[in-house]
């Protein structure tokens, strides 16, 4: 089923043993298109700390879609490496953070999820050994790949002959994590019409410039079929 991301803002998360949060922000990689990680505000449990939840440890979604069920205890998840909010994340953080949870990392392979896709997830009582804990250092930089997603909304979109438009949504596959469309809205070109444009057709995104360059002409986009998906769509 694919999902917008838009509307999963604000959902809650559950843990085996109890609510962990809510949904914040996501952040995905641009070269693969798969969302990585979900942004959970721990609100008033942890004192309103950002901790990172791998989609290796979310089980389901519920049927009204209100809340994400992840395979990890509370104390898991206080216990995971600390994010920096104001900080990007980098490859340092994220090696520790697959050590302390025992998952492959996706970055080793070719896959979207790395050798063997989805890992098993780590039983209830996991607890890190004193090396997990480390940092090896050995990617000091930050990861110039992974992006949030409630950052590029608002992103314009350039075409190979001209500015249109700005996205507004990614719609994302819930069972493999992949972002298959970005939703688009043409603004007064074409009467506000929104469309939805593949990741095959996206040439590179700018930060600096807040733009997303595709390979598709403008004249392309005004032929494009609307866009109307208010509600989770199925893949066929």
């Amino acid at each position: 089923m694919l999902r917008s991301i838009k509307q999963l803002y604000g959902k809650k998360l559950a843990a085996v043993d109890g609510h962990i949060g809510h949904v914040k922000d996501f952040y995905f990689d641009d070269q693969n298109w798969a969302v990585r990680y979900v942004v959970v505000n721990s609100g008033s449990w942890l004192m309103g700390r950002l901790v990172l939840v791998s989609p290796h440890a979310v089980r389901n979604f519920d049927q009204a879609g209100q809340f994400l069920f992840v395979n990890l205890t509370r104390q898991q998840i206080e216990n995971s490496p600390a994010i920096e909010s104001h900080k990007p994340i980098s490859r340092q953080y994220e090696e520790e953070y697959y050590r302390y949870y025992g998952w492959p990392p996706y970055w080793q392979a070719g896959e979207m999820w790395g050798p063997g896709g989805f890992a098993m997830n780590p039983p209830p009582h996991f607890q890190p050994t004193a090396q997990s804990a480390l940092s090896c250092g050995s990617h000091p930089g930050d990861d110039p790949d992974l992006r949030s997603t409630k950052a590029v909304c608002g992103y314009h979109i350039q075409t190979s002959d001209g500015a249109i438009g700005q996205v507004t949504d990614f719609m994302m596959d819930d069972k493999s994590w992949a972002i298959r469309h970005l939703v688009v809205e043409t603004g007064h070109w074409f009467a506000g019409k929104e469309i939805v444009i593949l990741p095959k057709h996206v040439d590179r995104i700018s930060y600096e410039e807040s733009k997303v360059f595709v390979d598709v002409t403008m004249e392309a986009i005004q032929h494009a079929a609307a866009y109307r998906a208010p509600e989770p769509i199925h893949r066929d």
